[in-house]
């Protein structure tokens, strides 16, 4: 886990790393720097940056897999945003099964902005912050696991891009 200064060095990025980086950009335009932590069954949690404009939530986020990327700002709450990467977060072992924000002003004078040193109190405060669980259908869940399997089955080297939602997603 690398500070914004570091990933920009070495031009890579995970999702968290993406999500700091965000934060600390959208910071200067006046957007307080909140993360959302999807959390999985599976724990290979997602993290994105969120941010509310005109009354609606979005968010900023990268990902090798496409469906988990950033999503305009026309959610009307954190949960209404959280669904929207329900389906695309179903693969081999993924579910999402809760959530929680917080917000990087809550670690003090930790410098998660420009620091050399890896960022572990960030990873460390987004598994203790509470997550509020996201309750879903065992029979939705089969369903998209279902379509993944016969889609992965068809073209085992593609991410699947097939979503509803995929209007909604930021490019």
């Amino acid at each position: 886990m690398r500070s914004f200064r570091e990933m920009v060095k070495h031009n890579e990025v995970h999702c968290l790393e993406g999500a700091v980086s965000a934060a600390v950009i959208m910071e200067q335009h006046g957007y307080p720097p909140l993360l959302l932590d999807l959390e999985s069954q599976d724990l290979l949690d997602h993290v994105v940056f969120v941010f509310h404009t005109g009354g609606r939530w979005g968010s900023i986020a990268r990902s090798r897999d496409v469906g988990l990327h950033g999503r305009k700002p026309v959610f009307r709450s954190i949960r209404d945003l959280v669904w929207s990467y329900f389906d695309p977060y179903v693969d081999f072992t993924g579910r999402l099964k809760g959530y929680g924000v917080t917000s990087l002003y809550e670690l003090g004078n930790y410098d998660w902005r420009f620091s050399p040193r890896k960022m572990t109190k960030i990873e460390e405060h987004l598994r203790a912050i509470p997550h509020k669980p996201l309750v879903s259908s065992d029979k939705r869940y089969k369903q998209l696991l279902a379509r993944y399997h016969a889609y992965k089955k068809k073209y085992p080297d593609r991410s699947p891009s097939y979503y509803d939602s995929r209007p909604l997603w930021l490019r």
